[in-house]
């Protein structure tokens, strides 16, 4: 027996994630609910809630709360609700967008008879194991980079490589428009709680508060331009988190160390990064480990800002194809500090972003969805 998407009734679309808080995936579950909704599909999300599922839920998105995200057993006592539940919902296409609820769906799914297509995403460059194959598992594998295509292919040789495919992440325009500058009250407000960002270049380091974002690095090159005699300051965006004091204390001790501590702020995330990074001379993306993807670079490339980061990863890639000017070899803070001096000085134009955008993104994504609901299910 077999059964397919029914021209009578909307494609109906479950994706799967721990949560509903932050981060690459979960906006991204968002992004593409929205577009199944104004597709006039049924967009279904199952998590175990957060702060976004009202938002979710505003934009037409049905959300059931489960927990298909915790890395413990009790996962394993879940997984007979996830399958009554998707039982209930009979979608056409589930798909998971990280490992926990991937491997909750994969054992879920086989004893569904007829059984919805299943679609996984790898959004980052996770340890590679029998865990982490999971995300492999899909009948269709989203990649969100060629980085991360080439990363799946050489650490798991049996994927078959026409299964993969490349939708990269995308911005919306509209929401950082080209050659966008704040308003004059977005900067005295801005330069009135942090004075000490005024009347200098200002460098933006965007990232949570981990070692992985490269923050004693931004704090060296602050160092290394004052060394050059070039006056500038430098914004740590989203380093202050709870439960991160420890590293948090240990950066601003190097800050005073090297003599840079007046001149750095440590902020925590904020709402108006598109303002922060039209403020700014550069954005800096300086992870000292390879990332699947670089979406701040986009975002401040369609601003028409200038970005300096390492070589390396979903970074590097976006870089060597939309900005080389701004590439630099990882970990090299010579280099870096080289080139930011240069960038100051005379940085190349940018052109207008013509790839990368959400509505790609979206479009892509649904255009797999349709593909795949059309092709028999297992019977």
């Amino acid at each position: 027996m077999t059964d397919s998407a029914s021209p009578r009734r909307p494609l109906t679309v479950v994706q799967l994630v721990p949560a509903l808080e932050n981060g690459g995936a979960e906006r991204s579950t968002l992004e593409i609910g929205r577009a199944l909704v104004d597709a006039g599909y049924r967009s279904v999300v199952i998590s175990r809630g957060g702060r976004l599922v009202e938002r979710l839920r505003e934009e037409g998105s049905e959300h059931l709360e489960l927990d298909i995200g915790a890395k413990s057993l009790k996962t394993l006592t879940r997984i007979g609700k996830l399958r009554r539940t998707l039982a209930a919902l009979g979608p056409d296409i589930v798909h998971a967008r990280s490992r926990v609820p991937a491997w909750a769906a994969w054992l879920a799914l086989r004893r569904m008879r007829p059984r919805p297509h299943f679609v996984t995403t790898v959004h980052g460059l996770n340890t590679p194991g029998a865990w982490s194959r999971i995300m492999t598992r899909g009948e269709r594998v989203i990649v969100v980079s060629q980085t991360v295509r080439d990363f799946v292919l050489s650490h798991y040789r049996d994927v078959d490589p026409a299964k993969l495919t490349v939708i990269p992440r995308g911005i919306d325009p509209a929401e950082f428009p080209y050659g966008y500058r704040p308003d004059d009250p977005w900067r005295r407000r801005f330069f009135g709680e942090f004075p000490q960002l005024a009347g200098a270049p200002l460098l933006t380091l965007p990232g949570r508060g981990t070692r992985l974002k490269g923050h004693a690095d931004a704090i060296a090159l602050l160092a290394g331009l004052r060394a050059r005699g070039l006056d500038a300051r430098l914004l740590l965006l989203g380093v202050v988190e709870r439960g991160r004091e420890a590293y948090l204390a240990e950066l601003r001790a190097l800050a005073r160390d090297r003599g840079v501590h007046e001149l750095v702020v440590f902020s925590p995330p904020r709402n108006d990064v598109r303002d922060v990074y039209a403020a700014s001379e550069l954005i800096l993306q300086l992870s000292n480990k390879p990332e699947s993807f670089g979406r701040t670079v986009l975002e401040a490339l369609s601003l028409c800002r200038p970005v300096l980061g390492y070589a390396h990863g979903g970074v590097g890639e976006l870089l060597a194809e939309l900005y080389p000017a701004g590439r630099v070899p990882p970990g090299d803070i010579e280099k870096l500090t080289e080139r930011a001096a240069e960038l100051l000085s005379r940085a190349p134009p940018i052109a207008p972003l013509h790839r990368y955008r959400l509505a790609d993104m979206q479009a892509q994504t649904l255009e797999l969805y349709r593909e795949l609901a059309a092709a028999p299910r297992a019977a």
